[in-house]
């Protein structure tokens, strides 16, 4: 039976990393291309650490500041040469006490205008004149376009830098509370959302602002009651913008969910394709997904709706402010040629005077509506900088303040004693054990799930720290020996793989980065690999992706042991390493960790009880506390739990 709507939406669209970015797509962009994001909670204590990555770039910003005011004076001074030069035309030689006029007149002497009349040299002076404002105007914008980009790609590189450093240097315990994805999220969209406020939006606030202001005081110089007209509308298109974009917000936001639902289907379905296919379930899957496809539709077409017409609705505010503002300013115009009007009163308007501002007019809402489009913007980059530095808030591991380096060889004598440990301090997981392994030896835990097994190996990486009891090797406390120092001499081999990006070579080689390639080989040899890394196209050159897709989980296994063998760490940990293979790959799995463990004192976590036989030591571990030990041989003569166990009387939860 196929879930309803409400239940795919309900599972799906929670979960993480499902509203990332998506390619090809409008990637979350709500109304005018802000990504949708929110807005922070602590706004000025963002704003203020933002602050602290660009401060070192003040000189930058000064000419960033000084070119965006060359750029907004001389984009409304060319505007505004244009009245001088169009009332000449239409006017030769007529009385003109305005600036731009004393300064066309100043370069029409100056310029070298032979065998021409007053008219064309005046003419073209004012040509000359506008050709050199609006080649400043691009000048500087060319350079505080490229120094913001310089700033801007500068401090994110910061950013981004600082994040994986501090990601590096968080305990497991954060990385356990915490999905890839949402991590993944803060170096994707939350950082692209502060580049691109820093690129550009930031620009665009500052620039539109000044505009906006430099445009208004032109306008005032030109005509104070067509000013007046004009501002009438600015209620208006406001109002229009916020109603438009509080509808297109509610739809993004909804288009987003909904996408997160289908994305996270897909992405689910796809991967288990097998699953599905050997269940007979295509048909409820296509029901489902058109289920969540028919609702992405239809939340698309209202937010791309919406969306859609917030340009043309304020763009036809804008015709219609423009067409009663032409209106009164041609009456204006008219009686002031025919003198109703006196040429000294703020009422009169010349040809290019109306000309001028009706241009400064044309371009009056425009700096309104970048700035109301780019402050989603700027929220949504604020919110995704505060969740980027609750990253950074978060508390590093404690510094190094143990022994720098090993006393001598490590012999990996390793004592547990009376440990109690809680992930949670009202949940205890470990009671009182205690433990002893000698260098060579290998000890063995069973037990079921949640009992415990796992926490005992995280413990003695020093993963976590031990809550009461201690934990020593060699008679040295872990807790006085640095983290890299302990590290170093423990070698690891999970039930789950993982490979990196790069040649067999270099996968093999990570557990120790300074060895040979013969090293690796003959590691690769002990782990029983070699034979099949041969059989590859490429050998140790072949390269791995996605985590070594190209290979089966037995020889993803293997790698995994030979990158154990080559750090000769003396503290071997197998946590169930055999668990996900076949009978046949585990024999060649258990040959390789027969040859990784000799002289190794081994910790081994396995539910294949045959695969720990042969241990030293067997701890039976349930609820935390240990309520057998013994060898394979001993505990099956007591004939108590691992007795059950093994003979299948019992079975591992």
């Amino acid at each position: 039976m196929a879930r309803t709507l409400e239940q795919l939406q309900k599972q799906y669209q929670s979960v993480p990393g499902n509203n990332g970015p998506q390619k090809g797509g409008p990637r979350g962009r709500g109304p005018g291309g802000a990504m949708a994001g929110g807005k922070p909670k602590d706004m000025k204590q963002t704003v203020s650490r933002l602050l602290k990555y660009i401060g070192g770039y003040k000189a930058h910003f000064a000419v960033v500041f000084l070119c965006l005011l060359i750029t907004t004076i001389t984009s409304a001074a060319g505007t505004y040469f244009l009245k001088p030069i169009l009332d000449n035309l239409a006017n030769p030689g007529a009385e003109n006490s305005d600036f731009a006029h004393k300064i066309i007149c100043w370069a029409s002497k100056v310029l070298p205008f032979e065998n021409s009349s007053e008219l064309m040299t005046y003419t073209l002076s004012g040509v000359i004149i506008l050709a050199f404002i609006y080649v400043v105007s691009s000048l500087s914008t060319y350079i505080q376009s490229k120094i913001m980009l310089h700033i801007s790609q500068n401090s994110i590189e910061k950013i981004r830098g600082d994040l994986f450093d501090k990601v590096q240097s968080l305990p497991v315990r954060f990385h356990d509370s915490r999905t890839t994805g949402e991590l993944m999220s803060r170096f994707t969209n939350d950082v692209d959302n502060i580049g691109v406020m820093l690129d550009s939006a930031l620009v665009s606030v500052v620039s539109g602002t000044a505009t906006l202001i430099c445009t208004l005081i032109f306008m005032l110089y030109t005509n104070v009651p067509l000013t007046v007209v004009t501002i009438v509308f600015i209620p208006i298109f406001a109002r229009g913008g916020l109603a438009i974009g509080k509808m297109s917000r509610k739809y993004y936001r909804g288009q987003q969910a909904a996408l997160g639902a289908v994305n996270g289907y897909i992405e689910e379905s796809v991967t288990g394709q097998k699953v599905v296919k050997v269940f007979n379930h295509e048909e409820e899957c296509l029901e489902e997904f058109n289920e969540l496809n028919g609702d992405l539709r239809e939340k698309q077409f209202k937010a791309q709706f919406y969306g859609g017409i917030m340009g043309p609705v304020m763009g036809n505010l804008n015709k219609v402010s423009y067409a009663i503002t032409a209106g009164v300013g041609g009456i204006l115009c008219i009686l002031t040629h025919f003198g109703s009007i006196d040429s000294a009163s703020v009422m009169s308007l010349t040809f290019g005077g109306l000309t001028a501002f009706m241009s400064f007019a044309a371009h009056f809402s425009r700096p309104v509506n970048e700035i109301s489009m780019q402050m989603n913007t700027l929220f949504s980059a604020l919110a995704g900088a505060e969740r980027v530095f609750a990253v950074l808030d978060e508390e590093s591991e404690p510094e190094e303040t143990g022994i720098a380096k090993a006393l001598g060889k490590i012999e990996g004598y390793v004592e547990i004693n009376n440990v109690t440990f809680g992930y949670n301090a009202d949940k205890v997981i470990l009671k009182n054990i205690s433990l002893t392994a000698k260098p060579g030896h290998k000890v063995a835990f069973v037990g079921s799930t949640g009992a415990g097994k796992t926490t005992v190996t995280n413990l003695i990486s020093r993963f976590y720290d031990v809550g009461d009891g201690s934990i020593t090797i060699d008679g040295t406390d872990i807790c006085n020996m640095k983290r890299s120092v302990l590290r170093s001499n423990i070698a690891m081999v999970l039930q789950d793989t993982h490979l990196f990006t790069g040649t067999v070579m270099e996968n093999i080689r990570y557990g120790r980065l300074d060895a040979t390639d013969e090293e690796v080989i003959e590691a690769a040899k002990t782990a029983s690999a070699h034979s099949f890394i041969m059989r590859l196209a490429d050998g140790y050159n072949t390269l791995l992706e996605g985590d070594g897709a190209n290979l089966s989980q037995g020889q993803r296994q293997l790698l995994n042991i030979a990158r154990a063998a080559i750090s000769k760490a003396p503290i071997l940990i197998l946590d169930e390493a055999t668990s996900s293979v076949d009978t046949r790959t585990e024999k060649h799995i258990e040959h390789g960790m027969d040859r990784l463990m000799q002289n190794r004192t081994t910790f081994v976590i396995a539910h294949r009880l045959s695969t720990i036989r042969t241990a030293d030591e067997i701890l039976v571990l349930e609820n935390g506390e240990i309520i057998e030990r013994g060898t394979h041989e001993s505990l099956l003569e007591n004939k108590g739990r691992y007795y059950e166990l093994y003979t299948g009387k019992a079975e591992l939860d």
